[in-house]
């Protein structure tokens, strides 16, 4: 393999026979080709076909740039395109996918490349996962969420009315691709929602991380391509080292990467998919758990004073929607529903400490409920 020009951070992946590589860069999407013919399982002079799957918003902005890209590189392409949301996490449109997928006359070794935010790389990664018994896919993201948590790591999946992600398989990328020079388009609702699965990474696995992001708020508002390049990078090695240790979720470390999730899935699905995003409800819901762990002593208010604060500088929501803080008996049954409750018996990821978190059992219904008279 080289090492092309534009890249600028090359972010292993050590899976053993699944292993891959995040190149991270800026401007490298017209570059698409090329990388992608870089990794190893894409060597070789023969013709590629590829499905791309994107969103209706990114058809006339990323997707020929990517298109153009992947041709001059000898790859045949289709596209696919789902409306915007998170109600397109659906079995309708994977259906869709793979009825394109038939008329391609797709084998396995077709690829599938998603290109766009957590909705589309979920939704086609589940689809690359079943077509076929599997097929290659290529994680191209398009929104910070995506870049520093979805893409990475190959948990796909749809929702269910009832919960959010309950419908999914384990399918690793065979690589992704990370332009950050796509975010100058992001709206900034969307990018600031990305920066709750930033702080995330602070607060469950690096102190120092947490730091930098708290004395530097100003960069990421900004969007400083330097300081964001960096803050990318260091998200994905730190998701890295988690998948690499518990892929599969079997050890129960992975499941530390959902901190502030069981609250938050609960509350996006509640609001309506769509209404409160991803990311917005992750921020509401790293406070309710930080709050859990100082009712049961874990840490100092101080500490979730400072999860606070980052985050509401950095213009995330932090207090739970008044029309939501009264349903507590849905919330609780959605919070049941969670991948990380056993038994019926709800287990929550509670910090310790800023940069360590800890699997916790033995929560009562009233424990967990009763923080959100205080968030």
């Amino acid at each position: 393999m080289t090492t092309l020009p534009n890249i600028q951070q090359t972010v292993p992946v050590d899976l053993g026979s699944r292993s891959y590589r995040i190149e991270i860069g800026d401007g490298i999407l017209t570059d698409a080709g090329p990388i992608i013919r870089n990794w190893q399982s894409f060597a070789g002079p023969e013709p590629l076909r590829a499905l791309i799957v994107t969103d209706q918003v990114l058809q006339s902005s990323h997707l020929p740039a990517l298109q153009d890209s992947l041709q001059t590189s000898e790859f045949e392409v289709t596209t696919h395109a789902v409306a915007s949301g998170e109600p397109s996490k659906c079995w309708t449109e994977v259906q869709k996918i793979c009825d394109t997928l038939v008329e391609m006359a797709a084998d396995r070794k077709t690829i599938v490349i998603a290109l766009g935010g957590g909705v589309i790389g979920d939704l086609a990664g589940f689809a690359a996962a079943i077509y076929a018994r599997g097929l290659r896919l290529v994680q191209i993201p398009t929104t910070l969420l995506s870049m520093v948590d979805s893409s990475v790591g190959g948990k796909t999946g749809i929702n269910h009315p009832q919960g959010k992600n309950l419908i999914g398989a384990f399918h690793q990328p065979a690589g992704v691709l990370i332009d950050q020079a796509v975010l100058a388009t992001l709206p900034e609702r969307e990018y600031l929602a990305g920066l709750a699965e930033v702080v995330k990474y602070g607060v469950i696995l690096d102190d120092q991380f947490f730091d930098r992001l708290e004395a530097a708020p100003e960069k990421l508002l900004q969007r400083e391509p330097r300081f964001l390049a960096q803050v990318i990078a260091r998200s994905c090695t730190l998701k890295a080292v988690v998948v690499q240790q518990d892929e599969k979720e079997t050890s129960g470390l992975r499941a530390i990467l959902n901190y502030g999730h069981t609250y938050g899935h609960a509350f996006e699905a509640l609001a309506g998919y769509g209404q409160l995003l991803h990311g917005e409800a992750v921020s509401i819901g790293i406070i309710c758990a930080s709050r859990l762990a100082e009712q049961l002593g874990r840490i100092s208010a101080n500490e979730t004073e400072r999860q606070r604060n980052l985050l509401q500088q950095l213009h995330l929501p932090v207090v739970v929607p008044e029309d939501l803080r009264t349903r507590k008996d849905e919330i609780l049954h959605r919070m049941l529903l969670d991948k990380k409750t056993e038994n019926r018996e709800l287990r929550f990821v509670l910090p310790s400490r800023i940069g360590h978190t800890e699997i916790v059992t033995g929560v009562s219904a009233d424990q967990a409920l009763r923080v959100l008279e205080s968030v």
